[in-house]
């Protein structure tokens, strides 16, 4: 398995937060994020609870730079603590927060989990493809564009 070494990562310059609670799923991720050299900047969490510490500076990510943002967050929805609606929900009713976009990536394909995200201000929400090629392709685009051509605020 495939992990981040957070604790030697410089927390104020992280351009993808990555907030997913399935390994392989992340796993997948990061290395397909890795190959397209767009994981430099990435720390992965695996619940949502982690997610709102790093984004506002607290518990653990107490000291952390909160003016440093990710240039994207990649957000599963079905997680333990925390559950992505909730991060959404958090990240854009907070002023310091609520412009950074929000890439839903999930296995959900239900139209209330859809709605519901696009209606608490998500930025694009994507079905995780099964297939590993589709899966790895789907990423490294998402990646590009996010990180290289989209400008932000």
């Amino acid at each position: 398995m495939l992990t981040i070494k957070t604790e030697t990562m410089d927390h104020q310059e992280v351009e993808i937060l990555l907030v997913e609670d399935n390994a392989t799923d992340a796993e997948m991720t990061i290395r397909a994020l890795r190959k397209s050299k767009l994981a430099n900047k990435l720390l992965h969490v695996s619940d949502g609870a982690a997610a709102l510490e790093f984004l506002f500076g607290e518990g653990q990510y107490s000291g952390r730079n909160k003016g440093s943002k990710p240039k994207v967050v990649l957000l599963d929805l079905k997680m333990p603590k925390v559950d992505g609606l909730e991060v959404l929900e958090a990240m854009k009713l907070n002023r310091e927060t609520f412009n950074i976009p929000v890439v839903i990536l999930t296995s959900s394909k239900e139209h209330p989990d859809v709605e519901k995200c696009y209606q608490l201000g998500a930025n694009s929400y994507i079905v995780k493809p099964v297939d590993f090629d589709n899966f790895f392709k789907a990423i490294t685009e998402l990646g590009m564009y996010w990180l290289i051509l989209n400008h932000q605020p």
